[in-house]
């Protein structure tokens, strides 16, 4: 007998002949021997076929158990690589490791990673496993070029059975010259993505042509999210060490500086002799400049969080201190081009920060008396508009507004969230106890102050009006050169803000002409606002400004002016625009695909295409609409559009 009859036992024509092929793992060539044998057997055709259903039955099995242990291979696989992830020492070794594991349980011959290098615009190679070519592993690779290059500026995995035929992606020289070294011929790259930026890529590839499997990819994803992980956690230990030793380093400096608090004092005391005699903000900036001996100026508006704590900060060569009372940031002192202020110096500027918001908190008094009258006018103009309109304007300009020029009217609120109420102290019917009551009774009327405060400011500084009104505040502001009612509005809700730290929602209402000539439209148009505020609070997006134009369909409702036209640009304005300029069917496309229940086969009947031509023109779709295009809120609203944009073309024909 021959070695081969010796290891694989004579098959049966019986069935359960594929039990024993199964429970020794045999070849798939092996499961046509018993049907072989039977036929050479002369068994009758019934016999073939019940051994032919057995034969499929088995190589089913098989199969199945075959899938069963490469999941499992790769299961444990991703299990080893999270584990060494866990344990983070060397981040070599980890990708190492990564790059290893793919390549095994792929079964290509190479695998490798690269990193995209932010400052040469490029990505390099940083592991490679079974690579033989030191070209190859010195590849530099621009964004966009080669597969990797096209693979780190799309953010998409990419697979190519044939890399040199495949025209998809920019060859160059060098890059031909390191793969053909190599000698690869099919390559799959999949990106590396730290939330939504590409840090890399990992490849697996062969020397031979083949198809990766859509399951492959899913897999070599993995391994590069676990890469991702692994080179962001590197970096954060990196972040982390710098942090303690810059701890460190200033722990030295304060225990080293520590008998010089004294000098800021003095210089405290200075300030405060100033401000006795009758000094006011710029002279405080101009004395702080002389003992800074550098230039310090007061600049008013929102800060950066970072810079509102009460402490000096620096913002590249310049150091700001916030200038701040009742928790109401007023503005910022200055002081350019000191990079390297000792912290002596930095509390001087903390403590003539401190002195000009007690200058500005004087003046803010004697200002709101106008602010006072500011909104006398304003609560004119919404209850009695009927008021003699050249009296009107006069008041408004001796106050510096300009009744003529184009305003809008913004609703704003504080929208804090209220704080829990204790759970051990309701009352019988579940409301709040008295004392919480009291409490968020004063809360918000502390909270109604600070934003008429703030907002009267904003007013008199943009020549407008304010008034408090409504549990909230109406602003009554000139709408600047190039600016839409909404791009004021979120400029307001972003001061007002910063300003009190809190969020604060605004509502603009559609542009108002020459208040002077139709005083009557200020009331609409606030209640226009004030339904445009609302409906923010509703949609959750407290905190923000908006104009009726920005709600979307929701703004048709909401508007006093109905701009179906604007709302039909906004919402498909680029898959008309490109209809027109390119003879393509889009719009039509888009109607049939809702009208058939966003079926692509149902479409494709609707239209007489081919399916691949729906696939197609929705792709081309979606990057003109945006990836989110078929989300429930999104459809609704182009599916309205569609129909008001068909209604349109009619009465226009």
């Amino acid at each position: 007998m021959s070695e081969e009859q010796l290891r694989e036992p004579e098959p049966s024509a019986d069935p359960v002949a594929y039990l024993g092929l199964l429970a020794r793992g045999a070849a798939v060539e092996a499961y046509d021997r018993p049907v072989l044998l039977a036929r050479a057997n002369g068994a009758g055709p019934d016999a073939l076929a019940a051994l032919e259903h057995a034969k499929q039955l088995a190589l089913r099995v098989r199969a199945e158990l075959e899938g069963r242990r490469r999941r499992e291979a790769e299961l444990s696989a991703l299990f080893e690589t999270a584990h060494d992830l866990a344990g983070l020492r060397d981040l070599d070794a980890v990708l190492r490791a990564i790059v290893q594991r793919a390549r095994s349980l792929l079964g290509t011959e190479v695998a490798y990673l690269s990193l995209n290098d932010p400052a040469a615009g490029d990505t390099y190679m940083r592991v490679t496993e079974g690579s033989v070519s030191a070209r190859f592993q010195q590849l530099r690779l621009g964004m966009g070029e080669g597969l990797g290059g096209l693979v780190a500026q799309t953010a998409r995995p990419y697979v190519t059975e044939s890399y040199f035929d495949d025209e998809r992606f920019r060859h160059t020289r060098a890059i031909d010259s390191g793969v053909r070294d190599e000698g690869l011929v099919a390559i799959l790259g999949v990106p590396l993505m730290l939330g939504s930026q590409v840090i890399g890529v990992l490849f697996a590839a062969d020397r031979r042509a083949r198809v990766f499997e859509r399951e492959q990819v899913a897999l070599l994803g993995s391994f590069a999210a676990h890469a991702a992980v692994a080179i962001d956690t590197a970096n954060l230990l990196a972040e982390t060490r710098s942090a303690l030793a810059e701890l460190e380093r200033a722990n030295g400096i304060i225990r080293a500086h520590s008998g010089v608090i004294e000098r800021a004092s003095d210089v405290h005391d200075r300030l405060t002799e100033l401000v006795l005699r009758g000094g006011g903000v710029h002279d405080v900036a101009a004395a702080v400049s002389e003992v800074l001996d550098g230039s310090v100026e007061f600049t008013e508006g929102p800060l950066p969080s970072e810079c509102v704590d009460g402490h000096a900060t620096r913002r590249g060569d310049d150091w700001v201190a916030a200038v701040a009372a009742g928790g109401e940031v007023l503005g910022a002192l200055v002081l350019h081009g000191h990079p390297g202020l000792d912290p002596v110096d930095q509390r001087t500027l903390e403590r003539a920060a401190m002195v000009t918001s007690l200058l500005l908190l004087a003046r803010r008094s004697a200002g709101e008396a106008e602010q006072r009258v500011r909104g006398e006018l304003l609560d004119d103009l919404l209850d009695a508009p009927e008021r003699d309109r050249r009296l009107l304007k006069e008041r408004a300009a001796r106050l510096g507004t300009d009744f003529d020029a184009p305003h809008v009217v913004l609703a704003a609120r504080v929208d804090r969230p209220d704080p829990p109420a204790d759970p051990h102290a309701p009352t019988r019917d579940g409301a709040l106890p008295p004392a919480a009551q009291r409490e968020g009774t004063e809360r918000d009327g502390a909270d109604r102050q600070r934003l008429w405060s703030a907002a009267s400011h904003l007013a008199a500084t943009r020549h407008g009006l304010a008034s408090a009104r409504d549990g909230g505040t109406v602003l009554l502001l000139p709408l600047g050169p190039g600016d839409t009612a909404a791009d004021l509005a979120r400029q307001t809700a972003k001061h007002l803000g910063g300003t009190l730290r809190d969020p604060v929602t605004v509502g603009a209402s559609s542009p108002v002409g020459a208040p002077a000539a139709h005083p009557g439209a200020i009331a609409p148009a606030y209640a226009e606002a004030r339904r445009c505020l609302d409906a923010l609070r509703l949609l959750g997006r407290s905190g923000e400004g908006a104009a009726a134009s920005d709600l979307g369909f929701l703004g048709l409702l909401l508007a006093d002016t109905r701009d179906i036209t604007g709302f039909v640009t906004r919402t498909i304005g680029e898959v008309v625009a490109y209809d027109r300029s390119r003879g393509t069917d889009l719009v039509r496309t888009l109607d049939a695909y809702f009208a058939s229940g966003m079926s692509p086969v149902r479409t494709k009947d609707a239209l007489h295409v081919h399916v691949n031509t729906v696939a197609q023109r929705l792709e081309r779709v979606g990057r003109l609409l945006g990836p989110d295009w078929q989300s429930p809120p999104r459809a609704l609203e182009i599916q309205l559009a569609l129909r008001l944009h068909s209604m349109s073309a009619a009465v226009a024909h």
